[in-house]
């Protein structure tokens, strides 16, 4: 009896071992084990270069193994966590590219050569010991005992090499415990989509028609006074009719993303967007800083037109621009006055002074200081004519002597060389600044009947769009600015045709400096028009 206990424990000895060894290979093999004991393949995470290596793993999939390492508490990632758990439920799910795009970079989406940086916090395991650090260079490089990647929340990066090669660094960190966008996405808000966007490379903003939108205008015309000059807040006059306002241009067969304020502010981080121009330029101006803040005051909007010698000289009634940053994204918005876009320069020994008007040669101020902007938006136009340079008291040097060439001293040819040579000069600049973004922006319509400024010109129709309302040409209505851009890297942003419809937006009568029988058809009511400008260009950039 002793004898057979003895052989019945060996069996169950052996039975128990074989047992635990078809346990321990099933462990790795079977998902069903997996849901009661973890394998090693979940205590060990992925090598996050074999994840980007292949291209049959997605963005979207790394993003995902990121989340379901974050809930078995093994990795800490930076940022809230609502707004990561919260992530499927909206339709970017389906978008890797927009995902990637929410996390901060605004190129990656495009294919560009953008670098991630990627920062682990791993907790609760001496055997995963490890930490990614950034490089200044935005690549990935490991200190790590076992000399495992693990991944982590991606953040877009972006560098950009300005003039002598100096390594000018841009990193695109969203501070997601202060960032306005966090509030849009707790209310179930969207912030990029690329979708809407999408198959818009070649479209052409310029033809389409208006169309009444009731959730217009985008600002208080009431409000907005930190950065609006009175003279163009026409709910500050005696003005009355505002169906103006409630106009929005829609493109024929392009889809363009409603703008607010978050969202240029993502699309813009660490971007310095600069308008270079003449007063309808500063409009376009006034009003993007209107339409990015909501017409609300920013106490937390910095002053830095110091940085770019924007500051009021003695006597001078203004400075020669502005430039505001929103520290939250490191986005500044600038303008500066140059209403022919060409340099002047004080001649010497000439009294009162005369300013040479050197028609070949872009303002000192662009090329002082272009290597700051990703995005220029040049305009001119209305200051080509033969008083403005008289009381300018500007003379016309090319090649940096007087022009003595008649079809030049012309005013139509004087202009047509300065647009062309500024927009040459700006084309051979971009293969050293590859991220820079430039438009010339088409020119802006008058609308004087019977007369012109001190000739007794109005534009008293208050019916929009009483001249039709749609515009179905595929060419500019300003073929200067047409042909000069042609061919090259800078683009058309125009907006023509479609403002010449709106007779009925401009300041008319209403300025507050009107004088008895002068009427303003030129400069337009804000809100109003130039809003529409800044939603194309907000769509093509």
């Amino acid at each position: 009896m002793k004898r057979g206990i003895k052989i019945s424990q060996v069996s169950l000895i052996l039975i128990s071992l074989v047992c635990t060894t078809v346990l321990v290979l099933a462990w790795t093999k079977t998902s069903f084990l997996t849901g009661f004991i973890p394998s090693p393949s979940h205590v060990l995470p992925l090598d996050l270069g074999e994840i980007f290596k292949g291209n049959n793993i997605s963005a979207q999939t790394t993003l995902e193994q990121v989340e379901s390492f974050a809930s078995s508490g093994r990795i800490e990632l930076e940022g809230e966590g609502e707004d990561i758990g919260n992530r499927k439920n909206t339709n970017e799910e389906e978008n890797p590219s927009s995902v990637m795009k929410n996390w901060g970079s605004d190129e990656l989406s495009k294919g560009k050569n953008k670098s991630l940086q990627v920062e682990t916090v791993v907790r609760n395991s001496s055997a995963l010991e490890s930490s990614v650090r950034r490089e200044e260079n935005g690549t990935l490089s490991s200190v790590n005992k076992n000399k495992e990647s693990y991944p982590s929340v991606l953040k877009g990066t972006g560098s950009e090499e300005p003039p002598g090669g100096k390594n000018k660094s841009k990193e695109s960190k969203i501070v997601l415990e202060n960032s306005p966008f966090v509030k849009s996405f707790a209310k179930g808000e969207q912030t990029e989509n690329l979708s809407a966007t999408i198959g818009n490379e070649g479209c052409n903003y310029a033809k389409g028609k208006w169309v009444i939108d009731d959730n217009r205008p985008l600002y208080s015309g009431f409000g907005c006074k930190q950065w609006l000059s009175p003279m163009w807040a026409c709910h500050l006059t005696q003005r009355m009719d505002f169906e103006y306002e409630k106009l929005r241009w829609q493109p024929q067969n392009c889809k363009m993303q409603d703008f607010t304020g978050p969202k240029f502010l993502q699309r813009m981080q660490d971007k310095t967007l600069a308008f270079i121009g003449d007063s309808l330029g500063r409009q376009q101006f006034q009003s993007l800083m209107c339409m990015v803040t909501g017409g609300e005051e920013r106490a937390d909007v910095l002053d830095v037109g110091g940085e770019f010698g924007l500051v009021k000289a003695r006597h001078a009634v203004r400075p020669d621009g502005w430039a505001y940053r929103f520290p939250i994204t490191n986005t500044t918005i600038l303008y500066y006055w140059s209403a022919s876009l060409c340099d002047l320069e004080p001649i010497k020994g000439s009294n009162p002074v005369n300013f040479a008007m050197h028609l070949d040669r872009p303002p000192a101020f662009l090329r002082q200081y272009l290597h700051k902007f990703d995005v220029l938006v040049l305009n001119t136009g209305h200051h080509w004519n033969r008083g403005k340079l008289n009381a300018n008291r500007w003379v016309m040097y090319v090649n940096g002597v007087p022009n003595t060439n008649r079809k030049i001293a012309d005013i139509g040819g004087a202009k047509n060389l300065t647009i062309h040579s500024i927009v040459k000069w700006v084309d051979a600049q971009l293969p050293l600044f590859p991220g820079l973004k430039a438009f010339l922006r088409s020119l802006s319509p008058r609308h004087f009947f019977n007369g012109d400024w001190d000739t007794g010109g109005t534009c008293d129709n208050t019916t929009p769009l009483s001249g039709g309302k749609e515009v179905l040409k595929d060419d500019s209505s300003d073929p200067v600015a047409a042909h000069a851009v042609r061919g090259t890297g800078v683009k058309l942003l125009d907006i023509t045709a479609l403002s010449e419809l709106r007779d009925e937006g401009h300041i008319s009568r209403y300025s507050i400096k009107a004088t008895a029988g002068a009427q303003d058809c030129l400069h337009w009511c804000l809100p109003g028009i130039p809003d529409t400008w800044n939603e194309i260009l907000f769509a093509q950039i």
